[in-house]
């Protein structure tokens, strides 16, 4: 029954476990393997004085039993003093060493997370949650940073001591040794059958607190709608529920935990009774060669193994926790980005060129079908606007020819030449844009400002914000910090700082969406004509839904249900008293505009 059992436990490391530790070491303790050989010369020194230890102890328990020589126990006194003075400084050296060299690898892994995911597709962000970032960044990197240089040097230390001892007990008495092993195949088969159920458990417990993180991401990030539709008890009813997930899981992880230590305790018990008595036996059987010094000396030697060895099997079993944390941070590295340089991409175009959008075919997944064959041409230094309903893809429209999403079928060009040719950061590095998802820090505004040009002087700093109307707040704040996510900054004032951004920036194609929206109509009209003057020479697409600040457009694309419905300048589509001509209507009154 119990062999049976045994064949079917799933083994400790699954195929994935050990591509995780493989790609771990290749990249990131390969390169430090003569610093880990100095760590293991440590803990061998340390291993041996146990040894020596065991060996001088029974030296001086005949010293004391047989010969009754004081200088002679004097000497075996000292030479173990100086045997624990060396391991305890092994003991200083071993850790300091390991958690550096673990500290520097897990750093450098941390680097290469950040870079990787900096190359990801805004799609990767779109479908994955907050918490689940942070939860690979900074807790499972960390968790893996104490694991590796602490619990597995420590582990080795204790498997190399487990392994020295041994050999000195063999020596002393093959036959008590053997007997000892008897409980070795009950505490494997008890760590694999824990194994099992600590990677289940580890798995839904990092589930439970990526959740947990990204609930209090969204509790914080929408604190001001919480406060206003007074939903305090709905947002503390929900973190605590995802609180108490966590301490479920965390409870029933330490109770697997916990079974491997006393069944430990039990073996040991099982051989210490049997060494006793076995050694017993042996010492008072003058046919065996095996006096009381030798007893004690086993018996002693089975303390010093036991100790480590219950320590080695605690490690297996957070060993398994930690190979989910791996498989976490390792599944980050697999995320591969499908927007990618082609391998003869250039950086030179014609930026001033037409940007043409010819049979665009995309969706957002099979169930929701956007653009089906749309064209459209948005010509060199002129203005185009693209006004809709909310859905109809007018932002996603920028978003295709910025290449945060690839086409499905048809092409996109600029001066003719298809974006996929190019290399993505001079595709990019060609916007200037002011989107309606303002990235706000919590840093000063003029900090905030310089963000999309870290090399700007104060100077153009000023300037765009004085263009951006602006500059009086600044003035007002000086370097004080906005909170976070520009907490303590209305919407109009968040937009006027992104509107400085494209100031600043002041690349040759520049992109609004909605870029208008969160401001009252008197700033409005008084960043209008900086806007004309900042897109003056200049391919500028505007997206909104607000048509008092498209009149001006040389062309406007109407769009309804992923489809152009109408084209034209402003007066014609007026004129043309179609869709566009009713939404102007509609908001006539409201914006006072003349058409």
């Amino acid at each position: 029954m119990v062999f049976s059992k045994f064949r079917r436990t799933k083994p400790v490391f699954s195929e994935q476990d050990r591509i995780n530790l493989r790609w771990f070491w290749d990249n990131y303790l390969k390169s430090k393997t003569p610093w880990l050989l100095v760590v293991l010369g440590t803990i061998v020194i340390q291993g041996v004085a146990y040894q020596q230890f065991l060996a001088l102890t029974e030296s001086g328990l005949r010293v004391i039993f047989e010969s009754g020589s004081v200088w002679e126990l004097v000497r075996v006194c000292a030479t173990v003093f100086m045997l624990f003075a060396v391991r305890g400084l092994m003991s200083y050296l071993s850790p300091r060493l390991s958690v550096w060299l673990a500290s520097e690898a897990v750093l450098q892994m941390r680097d290469d997370m950040i870079d990787h995911l900096m190359r990801l597709d805004l799609a990767f962000f779109e479908r994955t949650k907050t918490g689940e970032i942070i939860l690979r960044l900074v807790n499972q990197a960390q968790d893996l940073s104490m694991f590796v240089g602490q619990a597995t040097v420590n582990a080795i230390r204790d498997a190399v001591t487990v392994l020295i001892v041994s050999g000195y007990l063999i020596y002393l008495s093959p036959q008590l040794f053997l007997a000892a092993l008897l409980v070795i195949p009950v505490i494997i088969l008890l760590l694999l059958q824990v194994s099992e159920r600590i990677k289940v458990i580890q798995a839904n417990a990092e589930s439970a607190l990526s959740n947990y993180m990204t609930g209090i991401d969204e509790m914080a990030g929408g604190m001001r709608t919480v406060k206003i539709s007074n939903q305090e008890p709905s947002e503390r009813s929900r973190l605590r529920k995802a609180a108490r997930e966590i301490r479920s899981l965390t409870v029933r992880l330490q109770a697997s935990e916990a079974l491997v230590l006393p069944s430990i305790d039990l073996s040991s018990a099982f051989v210490y009774v049997l060494v006793i008595g076995g050694g017993g036996y042996m010492a008072l059987n003058p046919a065996y060669e095996f006096d009381s010094a030798g007893v004690i000396t086993f018996l002693l030697g089975l303390v010093l193994l036991f100790d480590p060895a219950r320590m080695v099997a605690q490690f297996f079993t957070k060993l398994q926790a930690n190979l989910i944390l791996l498989e976490g941070v390792h599944s980050l590295f697999r995320e591969t980005p499908t927007i990618t340089d082609a391998p003869d991409a250039v950086t030179e175009f014609d930026t001033s060129g037409d940007i043409v959008l010819r049979d665009v075919v995309f969706r957002y997944s099979d169930t929701a079908p956007l653009f089906d064959g749309l064209n459209m041409t948005f010509e060199g230094g002129k203005t185009t606007a693209i006004v809709g309903s909310t859905g109809s893809g007018k932002t996603t429209i920028l978003s295709l020819i910025a290449r945060l999403y690839n086409v499905i079928d048809g092409q996109i060009t600029i001066g003719g030449q298809p974006i996929e040719s190019l290399k993505v950061d001079a595709l990019r590095h060609s916007f200037s844009v002011v989107a309606q998802d303002i990235v706000i820090f919590n840093n000063s505004i003029l900090e905030n400002i310089r963000y999309v040009r870290p090399d700007a002087s104060e100077g153009e700093i000023w300037e765009a914000a004085e263009r951006a109307a602006i500059a009086d707040l600044i003035r007002q704040r000086g370097d004080a910090p906005v909170g976070p996510k520009g907490a303590q900054l209305s919407g109009g004032q968040k937009q006027r700082i992104a509107i400085a951004r494209a100031f600043l920036r002041s690349a040759p194609i520049l992109m609004l969406d909605e870029a208008t929206s969160a401001l009252d109509q008197r700033t409005e009209h008084r960043i209008r004509g900086t806007l004309a003057e900042l897109g003056k020479g200049k391919t500028t697409i505007v997206v909104t839904h607000r048509l008092s600040s498209v009149t001006y457009a040389d062309w406007i694309y109407v769009m309804e249900g992923g489809q152009v419905v109408e084209q034209g300048t402003h007066k014609e589509l007026v004129a043309a008293n179609g869709l566009y001509a009713s939404m102007y209507d509609a908001q006539r009154n409201d914006y006072g505009t003349a058409s």
